[in-house]
């Protein structure tokens, strides 16, 4: 004879239990580097290298954020100006093309649109670096390498922005309010523009925050494109003092509070525009 089931009530709260451990230890792993990130910074190299985190006689966080500014007559400046150019005016373009285009996607119909759009979606699978040594080849014919544009211009192009776009017009963007658009004489630009893009507000700053993000961790393009360290960003100038720590050991400390900072972008925008993120991403998601 077989026992019976236990009973629902009595499962739950283990599975609670349960879901809330694993949840709570993803959140320790992912704070821990944060975590540590943090304390390192506040400290001397000394007390970096014996991981003394806690005695505040080690306290150089304004000592440490000094040496890091001045250091290489400020080219730590340099890159950050430049990763605030290549990812916020990057991302700010690229996100508007990639709305626009998937607007066009989801509101006309032309010739050859579902194998364009096949070809959107299998470039998503696409890893940037295979794409970035012919990227090197096209910009150095025209030119463009060791440039601004040679890292700015492929990064306007986001096959899974326009893929979002395409859902978030489906999903916020009325034909029956295009049509009354077009009623009132508007042309299918000013429909665009005055309609189409003000409904798509949040799925815009959904697309720019995702490439923000990306466009600011990228690391291979610039490396690949140029040599120049003036044009360096805040991930490749990092990875140049990264190389010469072994040598100087002075570099460690600037890498950490150089990389603590690099993180103040991010967080700021995320705090700025989480509204328009979080709907975006709930309303995008259904059709």
């Amino acid at each position: 004879m077989t026992s019976p089931a236990a009973p629902l009530s009595s499962v739950r709260p283990y599975g609670r239990i349960v879901v809330n451990a694993v949840v709570g230890l993803s959140v320790l792993y992912t704070l821990l580097p944060l975590v540590w990130l943090l304390l390192a910074s506040t400290v001397d190299s000394e007390a970096l290298f014996a991981s003394d985190f806690f005695d505040l006689s080690n306290f150089a966080l304004v000592d440490n954020v000094r040496a890091l500014l001045a250091q290489d007559d400020g080219a730590y400046l340099t890159w950050y100006r430049n990763s605030l150019l290549y990812a916020v005016g990057g991302a700010a373009v690229g996100a508007l093309i990639s709305t626009a285009a998937g607007y066009v996607f989801d509101k006309f119909e032309f010739t050859g649109k579902r194998p364009l759009f096949a070809l959107i979606l299998i470039s998503v699978m696409v890893p940037a670096t295979v794409i970035a040594l012919p990227l090197y080849l096209l910009a150095s014919d025209l030119g463009l390498a060791n440039t601004v544009w040679s890292v700015l211009i492929p990064l306007l192009f986001n096959p899974f922005g326009v893929y979002l776009a395409r859902m978030f017009s489906a999903s916020y963007v009325p034909d029956e309010v295009l049509e009354a658009a077009r009623v009132d004489g508007a042309n299918e630009l000013r429909s665009f523009f005055s309609v189409g893009l003000r409904m798509l507000a949040p799925g815009y700053v959904t697309i720019f925050l995702f490439q923000l993000t990306a466009i600011w961790n990228n690391f291979f393009l610039p490396l690949v494109m140029l040599n120049d360290t003036e044009l360096y960003p805040l991930s490749l100038g990092l990875y140049s003092w990264n190389s010469t720590a072994p040598i100087n050991p002075d570099y460690y400390p600037l890498m950490v509070i150089g990389s603590l900072l690099a993180l103040l972008p991010l967080v700021v925008a995320f705090l700025l525009l989480q509204r328009f993120w979080r709907s975006g991403l709930t309303a995008g998601s259904v059709k």
